[in-house]
């Protein structure tokens, strides 16, 4: 029988693991479940399942763990010799290119993102002028992840139908 899994956590490539804690921290509230440390390529448990995931000649990485208000988990990496994207935002090919958060308070959330580093891609919008209050907005973290922000939850927004 198929039935709704529920989200467990999210992983993302971050420059400086200490200043996206802050950020995440300060910004978003999120709070940290493991302090950083360093994984490195070995026969260790986790460094065996790291090189089944990354590959032979991975070397060593940081990580931390953060979890959100509801339990939803972030899963911080910070690998040496990183590099930005020319362009973070390729929505055209397959695989992630967002995150998003609800917060009532939108605004205020967007002037928090900016204050600390990251910034509005865009206008705030209804997403049904006239009918309704719901409202979202594209920013990014310091980091260059993009993060959309939700006035109402995903289920209100979207349980109406098509657009």
């Amino acid at each position: 029988m198929t039935y709704p899994r529920n989200f467990s956590h999210i992983g993302l490539s971050v420059p400086d693991l200490e200043a996206a804690i802050t950020f995440y921290s300060e910004v978003m509230g999120w709070y940290v479940i493991m302090e950083p440390s360093d994984v490195v390529e070995d026969d260790s448990p986790i460094g065996v399942m790291c090189t089944d995931v990354f590959g032979a000649g991975w070397g060593k990485f940081r990580i931390a763990h953060m979890a959100t208000g509801d339990r939803v988990g972030i899963e911080l990496f910070e690998f040496p010799n990183n590099e930005q994207p020319e362009n973070n935002f390729e929505f055209w090919k397959t695989g992630i290119f967002h995150y998003a958060i609800q917060d009532p308070d939108i605004e205020g959330m967007v002037e928090k993102i900016v204050a600390h580093g990251g910034k509005q891609r865009m206008p705030i919008r209804e997403y049904y002028p006239g009918e309704k209050p719901y409202r979202m907005v594209y920013c990014e973290d310091p980091f260059g992840n993009l993060v959309e922000l939700y006035s109402h939850s995903y289920e209100l927004t979207y349980s109406e139908g098509a657009y």
